[in-house]
């Protein structure tokens, strides 16, 4: 379309219809958003950089955990014991078989991958509340391994990882938080293309057949087996590579890090985002990312007046954090991506209401 704001997308061909952006304020906006990326560790400081890391490693699993619970239907718990999987895998290859990092992390994805297929069984059998039981039991027995196996952390209850060194560059510590920032962002932006260009293939669309109607999805020819546990397989791989960056982020591997809290943490990234999103995965882990540490800076300026609030700020989160799930189920089930939807359409159509 030639105009900007495009009060309708037709399509001549059938590679037109495939493309990924349809109208030049697409384009718009996403220059826009390249622009912004690449502005941000000149405007950020080391302490909101740092959060913006940790919110580009949570993109990368809020949308694993998106394959999983919104495209296929499939609800899984076992969030934070598969990051667990990857981080504690990644750690010990480059700490004690002295792996590479990009080698070490390759194999926590897969390994990662093939323990969520093994815990995706169940789902043959088992929907809804009885299948997120079973990932839950998956999240307790991970959660059992790391604490009671003493092979994993030699008995100090923690791994140490050292500095990431990839083909001998190594991150240094003056600039940490910038180089890391550069390695998240090129691994984010390719973990969501992967993702996005997932479902228009003939796999991602099984998952979707899955997830709308199982029996009819069978009827047309779609392996429920095969979909539902390559769908358990590509989201813990997805999950895997978040943990393992996790641990060469942070150089300090402990299961506190990986605790049913995270697994609540992520689905509540996803379902405020919205679920069956990409574009919904990636507002949701912002969302929730950034949430604690605009809390943190409110409640600092209103100590001033009301002392009190600062030994009440963990009670404070929980609350807000439960307030915003409750809000986004009532309000938008379907989330921020589909709030920005509505924005779109109603600048589209201005002034029309339709």
């Amino acid at each position: 379309m030639s105009t900007a704001t495009a009060t309708g997308i037709h399509h001549r061909t059938y590679r037109a219809e495939l493309r990924l952006r349809h109208t030049r304020a697409e384009y718009v906006r996403l220059a826009l958003m390249i622009v912004l990326l690449l502005a941000a560790p000149y405007i950020l400081d080391r302490y909101w950089l740092g959060i913006a890391n940790t919110i580009l490693i949570a993109v990368i699993g809020a949308v694993g955990l998106n394959i999983l619970v919104g495209f296929t239907g499939q609800i899984s718990l076992g969030q934070g014991g598969f990051l667990a999987v990857g981080a504690y895998t990644s750690a010990i290859l480059s700490e004690r078989a002295g792996l590479p990092a990009p080698i070490s992390i390759t194999i926590a994805v897969l390994l990662t991958a093939a323990v969520g297929a093994f815990f995706g069984l169940p789902a043959l059998r088992l929907k809804g509340l009885y299948l997120a039981i079973a990932t839950l039991a998956s999240q307790e027995i991970i959660m059992f391994v790391v604490r009671r196996w003493e092979f994993l952390t030699e008995g100090k209850g923690f791994i140490e990882v050292s500095r990431l060194e990839i083909f001998g560059w190594t991150i240094k510590r003056q600039t940490f938080e910038v180089q890391w920032y550069w390695l998240l962002l090129a691994i984010t932006i390719a973990v969501v293309v992967v993702a996005r260009n997932l479902f228009r293939t003939g796999l991602g669309r099984s998952f979707m057949a899955v997830r709308d109607q199982d029996i009819a999805a069978q009827a047309i020819g779609v392996n429920i087996t095969r979909a539902k546990v390559t769908a358990f397989a590509v989201s813990s791989g997805f999950v895997g590579l978040a943990g393992a960056l996790t641990a060469h982020y942070t150089e300090t591997v402990t299961w506190e890090r990986f605790t049913l809290d995270v697994s609540v943490l992520y689905l509540a990234m996803i379902i405020v985002g919205g679920l069956g999103s990409i574009a919904g995965a990636v507002y949701g882990a912002i969302f929730m990312g950034l949430l604690p540490a605009l809390l943190t800076e409110l409640v600092e300026l209103a100590s001033a007046t009301v002392p009190s609030l600062t030994e009440q700020l963990p009670a404070i989160r929980n609350a807000v954090f439960g307030i915003a799930i409750i809000v986004f189920l009532l309000v938008e089930p379907r989330g921020l991506d589909r709030i920005w939807s509505r924005i779109k359409d109603y600048i589209r159509f201005w002034p029309f209401r339709y």
